[in-house]
């Protein structure tokens, strides 16, 4: 297991400038993987046992220009392709996006805006002051488990004046099209592709920035309201032919064609369950008017109205691979609570104050104020060093999730961690990142020759013939 983290890891040198920067980046994300507590970059510190004048060493590393981090996340999708355990549908690889909005209450954070808070819990907010990360992952599993294993998180909001600086045009404000760029930028390096999205993305805009992605398809779902159109009548007359047809809601279909419905047995989230559904490929999205798959489908008295753009699935196909989409959300839990991804605390103090009135626009409004390029340069490395955590820990928490596909009978005949209810014969990223901490000093004691193990020895406060001494 050991063995095989230090070959994974020993991938990403090339992203780096030295050597001593590519040694940070290894003993960050190993301690991401192992630290028993969540205080920031001190859980590190303290969970491998490092000098302490290696704390501010690696505050600076996240602000160093010494790594790439767009290589970084191309050698970790190809880590992913790579995998036995990548699931695929029609040749295809299955990817799923989702956004997340993380609480932060730093007001000299860039990026932090008043987001909205959709939420049934009466206990949340409207509206909470954070960060909105566009996150996508890619579906792989051994049989028994599925993962969604994150590909990266990026800052989808906020960021507007910090491209203008750069003599960008600013990005799209829809997180949606965002989402869609950036599934479309994967699924060039890695091949054709099924995105699976809820139905906060069926838009217009969607379909539009989709005609210009080749290889990349869309799983999601339409809500209540959804009107589309029939396919349009023959025409023979002059002029410019019709787009659509006629004009129907789609929720409609359940009443005006219910003795169309077919009935199967289904596994859904892990259960079985009789599904009633009906297919129909219709137009949709004004001005766009494109043609897609509609598969309404009812369980247990709850209908939905399922949407896919490649018209080649089948029913089933969309149904079962539109229930996977709920693995990223697990994924956001895990991630959260096992590394915690999104503990960093990067802010400078060259960053106007947040305003406290609930303007989208007022931190905006701040950053486009400022012209010195010093300040600038400042507020950029921040920037780069919040995406640059995240991007850390979701390599970490993907590893963890690869070494529970790979090393699960392993894991398993051990018996190191009392589990009352066994749920599943493959471990989770929590038990696995437990077992690794556990046995860290098997590290030291026994695979010396390991390029991690000498990058974390060189950096800790005792020598290293206290942790390989052969009379102990």
């Amino acid at each position: 297991m050991w063995e095989w983290l230090n070959e994974t890891l020993l991938n990403f040198r090339n992203c780096f400038s030295r050597q001593s920067t590519f040694n940070w980046f290894v003993i960050i994300v190993i301690g991401l993987m192992l630290r028993s507590d969540h205080l920031g970059i001190t859980s590190i510190v303290r969970e491998l046992n490092l000098a302490g004048n290696s704390y501010m060493t690696m505050l600076h590393f996240f602000r160093s220009t010494g790594w790439s981090m767009l290589k970084i996340q191309s050698v970790w999708l190809n880590i992913i392709k790579s995998s036995p355990f990548v699931i695929r549908e029609n040749g295809k690889y299955i990817l799923i996006g989702d956004g997340v909005k993380q609480v932060k209450e730093g007001r000299r954070m860039p990026g932090v805006k008043w987001l909205h808070q959709e939420s049934d819990n009466s206990a949340d907010g409207e509206y909470i002051r954070g960060h909105m990360f566009g996150a996508l992952g890619m579906l792989i599993g051994n049989g028994t488990k599925t993962y969604s294993v994150l590909i990266f998180a990026r800052l989808h909001a906020g960021l507007n004046a910090l491209s203008k600086w750069s003599g960008r045009q600013a990005p799209e404000n829809s997180h949606v099209v965002q989402m869609i760029c950036d599934a479309k930028m994967v699924a060039s390096n890695i091949g054709e592709s099924l995105l699976l999205l809820d139905r906060l993305f069926l838009t217009a805009p969607m379909l539009q920035t989709l005609s210009q992605a080749k290889g990349l398809d869309v799983i999601t779902k339409a809500k209540s309201n959804a009107a589309a159109y029939f396919s349009p009548e023959p025409y023979k007359g002059r002029g410019a032919r019709p787009k659509k047809g006629k004009k129907i809601k789609v929720f409609e279909l359940f009443d005006t064609h219910r003795n169309h419905f077919v009935n199967k047995q289904m596994d859904i989230y892990g259960k079985s369950k009789t599904v009633r559904y009906f297919c129909i490929d219709l137009h949709w999205g004004k001005g766009v008017y494109r043609k897609v798959r509609f598969v309404l489908t009812e369980i247990n008295g709850v209908r939905s109205a399922l949407v896919s753009t490649d018209l080649l699935l089948s029913p089933c196909q969309i149904i079962r691979l539109y229930a996977r989409r709920f693995k990223i959300e697990c994924s956001f839990r895990e991630f959260k609570q096992v590394v915690a991804g999104f503990s960093y605390r990067f802010w400078s103090k060259v960053m106007p104050k947040f305003a406290m009135s609930k303007c989208n626009d007022a931190n905006q409004t701040n950053l486009e104020n400022i012209s010195d390029h010093h300040q600038r340069k400042q507020i950029k490395a921040t920037v780069r060093a919040i995406e640059g955590f995240v991007l850390f820990a979701v390599i970490a928490f993907g590893l963890l999730q690869l070494i529970s596909l790979q090393f699960d009978k392993e894991i398993n005949r051990s018996n190191f961690r009392f589990l009352r209810t066994i749920s599943n014969n493959t471990p989770s990223e929590r038990t696995v990142a437990d077992y690794l901490s556990k046995y860290l000093f098997m590290l030291f004691r026994f695979f010396p020759q390991l390029s991690i193990t000498s990058i974390i020895v060189d950096k800790q406060f005792l020598p290293f013939h206290l942790f390989h001494d052969s009379s102990a």
